[in-house]
């Protein structure tokens, strides 16, 4: 091929300008027919410029070239010369190859082979920046995004120059982050040479300005390579790129009021558990209400999440106030009471107004108050549905509001998962149970269950609720008995249909009464009178209904009825 003698394009510096530091570099030229013999001296005459910022040398800036068309042509590899005038004799020697444009190969050989130790190329070890420079003017003809992803992880860093109409997502998707240093496009091969002063400044520059170091705080070049360090404080770790703290709460005025935790970039102030951190982010404040406020409960302060609430020994009630105990008196009747609603299709609309009125009648009949009865319900179908907690009314109005806004379900009927939410929920005190309060769960049901029932309601009973099991019409006797706690006869009551639900008769006149053994005999024979004031005025206000036709009377019905009802009361009297 012909060159000028006096070479003016081609070697437009003579001496090198800057100290350069040592690389393996790899040149990949496109070498396709659509670049034109005129440009293909051009790209030829920029590598040679380009070489006069590489101390070119076995010790110093290795330089291998291969070009590309329809296949990879090695022109020379890393270690095939060791001085600049070879490599520069070498690259005007090079012929066009005139061919396709088959990138993602080149980028794959140059990854596989030309950078390999076989070839020349140092130990990864010696921290040497491999730097690969692809050269492109067209669309290859195959894909290059995942080859170039591979390539840049295995530690290369590419440059990708563009000339003409080569698409820019292309070249990003075979140059290096970030992009603005390492892609750059020219409208055509004359401007070029304008990329001369642009690597001048990157080759010339400090190490941690041309390789992605990846250190995380600071980077320092040396003549020969680089080294991460980290800041004031940290440690760099076995991997020589990232960093962790030291220490610092031991060497740093933290000022925490509580503890000191160290964390990967500095250190953080936290709390012991019951105390919460100030917006100071240093001091603490505690979360125990009852340890920092003048609450004034008289027996007990038990703190929640945001307050307090004041409880009484056994054997007491809170008072009207919140915060004093008194001794109950007769007639107090306090319980925590749930209802378990059957709401399944089987019940019919009409019957569930039924039930509705049912459980007002008995919130008639009973001391609803702050600190006397408390009432919850649920309904169940094929889910369960809470229509309002224990602790969300405390007055009998609002009961029996919540009770008439009820809507029917009417679906499926799965008394077991009823018996699970209310042992797991309705009962806690989150939704307002209290303790050292008798607990009544009532079970109202008109067939048979879709899931078990004996599971739940054991685990209820053994917490220490009492259960009655109400079944009408095709309830299975079995699963009453098995939800109703013992003896049956006090916690089991059913009807043939929903016109029976209400039968009243005369009230039973024989119930009997023991004294527990640890128990004053004033003590237990209050509560039975309890029982039996309760049990009067739920009578009467059913036979009410009844004479109402609401409820629908015959000559059997109340004596099981009340046994049924108050069962839990009277077994008050004898346990």
């Amino acid at each position: 091929m012909w060159f000028p003698d006096h070479k003016p394009s081609m070697s437009l510096i003579t001496e090198d300008p800057c100290k350069a530091m040592p690389l393996d570099f790899v040149f990949v030229i496109d070498s396709s027919r659509s670049i034109r013999p005129n440009d293909y001296e051009k790209v030829k005459a920029f590598i040679v410029n380009l070489l006069q910022f590489l101390k070119v040398g076995p010790d110093a800036t290795r330089v291998g070239l291969l070009q590309y068309g329809s296949v990879v042509q090695p022109e020379f590899s890393l270690n095939t010369y060791t001085t600049k005038d070879r490599v520069e004799q070498a690259v005007r020697s090079m012929e066009h190859l005139a061919t396709g444009t088959m990138t993602g190969l080149a980028i794959q050989y140059t990854m596989e082979t030309a950078f390999t130790e076989e070839e020349g190329a140092r130990p990864a070890d010696l921290l040497i920046p491999r730097i690969a420079m692809v050269v492109t003017d067209g669309r290859p003809q195959d894909t290059v995004e995942e080859i170039a992803a591979q390539a840049r992880q295995a530690g290369i860093q590419i440059f990708a120059i563009g000339v003409g109409r080569v698409d820019m997502n292309t070249l990003k998707a075979i140059g290096s982050e970030p992009h603005s240093e390492h892609v750059h496009l020219v409208a055509n091969f004359s401007q070029i040479e304008t990329l001369i002063s642009v690597f001048q400044s990157k080759l010339c520059g400090e190490m941690c300005e041309v390789v992605d170091h990846q250190c995380q705080h600071i980077c320092v070049s040396s003549p020969a390579s680089y080294r991460c360090k980290c800041r004031k404080g940290f440690n760099l770790n076995p991997d020589g790129k990232t960093c962790t703290a030291e220490d610092r709460c031991a060497v740093a005025d933290h000022g925490c009021g509580h503890i000191c935790a160290n964390l990967p970039d500095g250190y953080e102030c936290r709390c012991r558990p019951g105390y919460q951190l100030n917006v100071d982010l240093k001091t603490c404040d505690s979360l125990d209400a009852c340890r920092t406020v003048d609450h004034g409960c008289e027996h007990q302060c038990v703190s929640t999440t945001d307050s307090y609430i004041c409880r009484c020994l056994g054997g007491f009630m809170l008072a009207e106030d919140g915060k004093s105990c008194k001794k109950p008196e007769c007639g107090d009747g306090v319980m925590d009471l749930v209802f378990v609603i059957d709401g399944s299709k089987s019940l019919g609309p009409a019957n569930f107004e039924l039930v509705k009125q049912f459980v007002s009648s008995i919130v008639d009949s009973l001391d609803i108050s702050l600190t006397g009865v408390h009432v919850g319900l649920l309904q169940y179908s094929t889910k369960v549905r809470t229509e309002f907690t224990l602790g969300q009314y405390s007055v009998a109005r609002s009961v029996k509001q919540a009770v008439s806004r009820m809507q029917y379900m009417g679906r499926g009927s799965m008394t077991g998962s009823a018996l699970r939410h209310m042992f797991e929920s309705s009962f806690s005190a989150k939704e307002g149970a209290r303790p050292n309060v008798p607990r009544v769960g009532v079970v109202f049901t008109d067939g048979r269950s879709q899931d078990d029932v004996s599971g739940w309601a054991d685990k209820a009973k053994d917490s220490g609720v009492t259960l009655y099991a109400l079944g009408v019409g095709k309830a299975i006797e079995q699963e009453l008995r098995q939800i109703a706690s013992e003896p049956d006869e006090k916690h089991l009551y059913y009807a043939e249909n929903f016109e029976k639900i209400g039968e009243i008769t005369k009230k039973s006149s024989h119930l009997t009464y023991s004294v527990p053994a640890d128990k004053p005999s004033g003590e237990s024979m209050c509560q039975c009178e309890s029982v039996i004031m309760f049990q009067t005025q739920v009578t009467e206000k059913l036979k009410k209904l009844a004479q109402n036709n609401i409820l629908f009377p015959n000559t059997c019905g109340l004596h099981r009825y009340t046994k049924w009802i108050f069962g839990h009361l009277v077994s008050m009297c004898l346990c």
